[in-house]
């Protein structure tokens, strides 16, 4: 049975990684088949770096995933602070179900009803572009915000309650309490909503594809459109860097994520300590 199972998962996680496997080997082939290794070299990621087409298109990327993850984790992060503290059950639930929704809903419903909204705004407004980067920006936000707000709340239940009312009572203000306090015991689910935000921005297409203006292009429409002719082995190279980040990325979130595990663990066992020894004064 234990070898089933150690097999089934084998499997597994040769499907999901496999191909990116393959991906990283080719990247580092001195010709453009993706059957025949003809030798090492790094012949595409220099053609990579000196494609301005591929380059802008990434700047462009990394430009809009950067300011909408920065933006998204600010909103994200004081609307979840917002519900935590929401004294109705009913409408914590209620505001809940309605920040769930941009991740149920399929993506090129949502892609096609905000170009319908930032058309009709743009219309009413008499703008001559009513698509733009800007547009991109506020789509990006959108469906960034609901992950911020999940990654958060975890942590503020997880506080404890007695922090903040303990800042107040020595004399900060709420909102001293909030930065010196709350802010660094929930900075690991914050952290690891900047970085869901930030891969899910770099990573999206089809809301960008439908809210996109005409003079800012992101990688992953930039990609679509060279697929209708040919895809150039350098997109090998770039798609193995882009790996490597998010796979930094990821190493971080995670090493953030014990960090906090470790401490949790032993706030915990000071607390147990803390009771058994007054426990023991008591008798």
């Amino acid at each position: 049975m234990r070898t089933g199972a150690k097999l089934y998962t084998a499997l597994i996680f040769i499907f999901l990684y496999a191909p990116i496997a393959v991906m990283l080997f080719f990247s580092f082939n001195s010709g453009s088949s993706t059957a025949v290794f003809e030798g090492f070299s790094l012949k595409w990621y220099a053609e990579l770096f000196s494609d301005a087409q591929t380059l802008n298109a990434v700047k462009n990327t990394l430009i809009l995933a950067v300011s909408s993850s920065a933006i998204a984790t600010v909103v994200g992060t004081a609307a979840a602070f917002g519900i935590h503290h929401m004294k109705s059950r009913y409408l914590r639930q209620l505001t809940m179900s309605v920040t769930n929704v941009p991740m149920m809903n399929p993506d090129i419903i949502t892609g096609i009803s905000l170009m319908l909204l930032f058309v009709f705004v743009g219309g009413m407004m008499g703008l001559a572009t009513k698509l733009n980067f800007f547009t991109m920006l506020i789509a990006h936000i959108t469906f960034s915000v609901p992950y911020v707000i999940l990654s958060v709340l975890p942590k503020l239940r997880q506080m404890d309650v007695s922090l903040p009312e303990a800042a107040l009572d020595l004399g900060c203000t709420p909102m001293q309490s909030f930065f010196k306090v709350q802010l660094p015991a929930i900075l690991p689910g914050v952290f690891s909503g900047m970085i869901m935000a930030f891969t899910l921005s770099l990573d999206d297409f089809v809301i960008s594809y439908f809210t996109m203006g005409v003079d800012f292009m992101t990688l992953p429409v930039h990609i679509y459109d060279m697929t209708k002719k040919n895809v150039k082995p350098d997109m090998y190279a770039l798609a193995t860097l882009i790996f490597v980040v998010v796979l930094i990325l990821l190493l971080l979130s995670n090493r953030e994520s014990s960090k906090d595990e470790r401490m949790q663990i032993k706030r915990l066992k000071a607390e147990r300590r803390r009771r058994l020894s007054l426990h023991k004064n008591k008798k």
